[in-house]
């Protein structure tokens, strides 16, 4: 790995030598016999390591290994001692020196010591780079990314958050749904009210509507006193009602009725209370079809929808893998206090090849497992989910070269549609958009027995045999 060496030794003679055996390593170089010159050059010059003699007359070795540390911490410092005990070593590398040889000195050694060095140098600027790039990259609150998908979300968040509208979040499970909502909440000039943010799915039926519309004394068992729900708790600011599309039938009237009219009614009182929140709802549902299916009501379904949001999946995101990677790594090897610094070509090639069902959520677990897990300042393939290392993207085969594999067109068009309606996670509108169909040529297609290739009935969220459900 060719270099830069700047050599500095008292003796000119060992200058010259050191300078005439690193050239025929191709090494380029150039050298000082005096401390203070060669601290001069290095502001003048670009050079790649230091090689620096430890006992010269005025400023020693371990002095100009200081000086280089506090003011050039990116090249790295070899000092050569011809007192190789173990105090010297110490003494080095508590100033800093990356690393240190003994006189008389072993060429073939002393270049593979620089070899590191260089490659150790390398390694910090392809991470200072990287870790630029994620202070470089767009941001809309803590929601971090550069590919086009989220530049696109970035521009519309920026349109609508200071508004008063209904906003629908929708996106695949771990894609930052919350995460969005907050900074939505941060950027409106309802900002220094509190936001309150509830999982519909998380609440059993029978205690959702007081718990978002609170209950007065009495109104049930245990109820012994007046209690406030989450719609007052969150007055003047914002509420985040997640998996809206998990809300009990029964529920969604009431809902509706407290959007419309701005009153809710706490369980056991006779009193409506106005209240003064912003709404935003968030779902993994496809809740258009939820609506032909009956499951959600479509007058709700219109008032939470004023503005969709959709945001993308994590595998349509590109190189933000990257990005977000090196961003979790930061966060938790600083943590976890471990000098990690970056992750190897190999494992970049993983996380940009794996599909990530899990989404962000999913990437940020491998990352904090993998900082807990390693040994190395690098993350290695060791380090990440066999699931990973093993992942294989997958593929639909129509037909192959021996004739009794091939099938009818109607089997291929049957396999495909599944195939995209897996890939979406059962979002039928997604799908017939991938698939250049109406949403109800789509539905029909599930519905029919030939499309599933047996009679059993077909789940309509997700496309599957509902006997394999």
């Amino acid at each position: 790995m060719p270099g830069r060496v700047l050599i500095v030794d008292d003796e000119q003679s060992m200058c010259e030598l050191l300078e005439v055996d690193l050239r025929m390593r191709d090494f380029k170089t150039a050298w000082f016999t005096v401390a203070e010159e060669a601290f001069q050059a290095l502001s003048r010059e670009s050079f790649d390591v230091v090689l620096t003699d430890l006992n010269m007359p005025g400023v020693g070795g371990l002095d100009l290994c200081e000086r280089i540390v506090a003011n050039r911490p990116d090249i790295p410092v070899i000092v050569m001692t011809a007192f190789g005990s173990l105090e010297t070593a110490i003494a080095a590398i508590r100033a800093g020196a990356y690393d240190f040889v003994t006189k008389p000195i072993e060429m073939n050694l002393l270049g593979v010591t620089l070899n590191r060095a260089l490659q150790h140098r390398n390694l910090q600027e392809k991470v200072k780079r990287l870790s630029e790039a994620v202070a470089r990259s767009e941001r809309f609150g803590d929601i971090l990314g550069s590919s086009a998908p989220m530049q696109e979300l970035f521009d519309q968040l920026a349109r609508f958050a200071d508004s008063e509208t209904s906003v629908l979040i929708t996106g695949e499970s771990g894609t930052g749904k919350e995460l969005v909502a907050r900074a939505i909440h941060r950027q409106s000039r309802r900002a220094e009210k509190p936001f309150v943010a509830v999982n519909c799915a998380a609440i059993p039926d029978t205690l959702l509507e007081s718990e978002l519309f609170g209950h007065a004394a009495g109104a049930f068992t245990d109820a012994r006193g007046e209690r406030k729900g989450l719609f007052l708790q969150a007055e003047g600011g914002t509420l985040l009602l997640d998996e809206v599309g998990e809300l009990p039938l029964t529920m969604q009237p009431k809902l509706l009725r407290a959007l419309e009219e701005n009153v809710i009614r706490p369980v056991g009182s006779d009193q409506e209370v106005p209240f003064d929140v912003r709404i935003v709802t968030a779902t993994n549902r496809d809740l258009e079809t939820a609506v032909e299916d009956g499951r959600f009501r479509e007058d709700l379904f219109f008032r939470v929808n004023v503005i969709q949001c959709d945001l993308p999946p994590l595998r349509s995101r590109g190189t933000d893998i990257l990005l977000l990677a090196q961003h979790f790594l930061e966060i938790f090897a600083a943590r976890e206090k471990k000098q990690v610094t970056d992750i190897s070509k190999a494992v970049a090639e993983k996380l940009l090849s794996y599909a990530w069902p899990g989404n962000v959520r999913e990437l940020r677990n491998v990352i904090e497992r993998a900082i807990a897990l390693t040994r190395y300042d690098r993350l290695g393939l060791e380090d990440l989910p066999e699931k990973i290392c093993n992942y294989r993207s997958s593929q639909v085969f129509i037909g192959g070269e021996d004739p009794t594999e091939l099938v009818a067109l109607e089997e291929i068009e049957k396999r495909y549609i599944l195939h995209v309606l897996q890939s979406v996670d059962g979002n039928k509108t997604l799908a017939a958009r991938i698939l250049g169909l109406d949403r109800k040529t789509l539905y029909r297609k599930l519905k029919d027995d030939k499309s599933t290739g047996d009679n059993s009935p077909v789940d309509p969220d997700t496309g599957n045999s509902a006997t394999n459900a």
